[in-house]
């Protein structure tokens, strides 16, 4: 699996280990083996094929330690994507910030969660392959902090349209939509050992959602 990027955001570990740990989530060396002998068995094997019982024998703990930290093998599958999706939502709301021309603010979130995404490819594969098997609840969450990603990535696109830097013809809903679209599809091509890098996709990806919204 892809974990081949070394810039922005945490490095991947060989696909073994979690690599986004910032954020609100459990840590510590109990958890943190949790999470990824949970990450390594659901890519392997699947969420569905894998049991509790392995993930703890794997892990070297207890099932009271896992429940302990996790309370289900439901929370470890919503805490996998979890902790990418910190990791990108903090990261975008600095460069959303940030006091410089909105031209390389979007082109920068836009790189950034390229390369994210690429280093944390294990993590998002599985969630996208499982996420219907969470509870509607944890379902619910998701799907409002992914909103609020998704929101605050618009808003740049809104600025630069006030601004008079992009295409004011465009509905910045859909091409959030579009750009996010490609961005979920990397772990269909995406391989650590292929030609690109995690950061010449990226640059790619940027200059195309640049390129498409710029003003003529």
């Amino acid at each position: 699996m892809a974990r081949r990027a070394t810039s922005g955001g945490s490095a991947g570990d060989g696909g073994t280990g979690p690599s986004a740990t910032t954020g609100a989530g459990p840590t510590g060396a109990v958890p943190e083996r949790l999470l990824a002998e949970a990450t390594r068995l659901f890519a392997e094997r699947g969420y569905d094929r894998t049991s509790v019982q392995e993930i703890v024998e794997a892990a070297g703990v207890t099932k009271g330690a896992l429940y302990h930290y996790f309370g289900s093998k439901d929370d470890l599958l919503h805490e996998i994507y979890g902790r990418v999706l910190r990791l990108q939502t903090e990261r975008l709301d600095a460069i959303a910030a940030r006091p410089t021309p909105v031209a390389e603010r979007i082109a920068e979130a836009a790189a950034d969660v390229v390369v994210t995404s690429i280093q944390n490819l294990d993590d998002t594969k599985i969630f996208f392959r499982s996420m219907h098997q969470l509870s509607p609840e944890k379902q619910k969450a998701v799907r409002a902090e992914r909103r609020r990603y998704h929101e605050t990535f618009r808003s740049l696109i809104e600025e630069g349209q006030r601004d008079g830097h992009f295409r004011p013809e465009l509905r910045p809903d859909l091409v959030v939509d579009y750009f996010f679209g490609s961005v979920h599809h990397l772990g269909t091509w995406y391989h650590a050992d292929g030609p690109l890098t995690a950061e010449q996709v990226a640059a790619e990806f940027s200059d195309l959602l640049l390129h498409s919204v710029r003003r003529p």
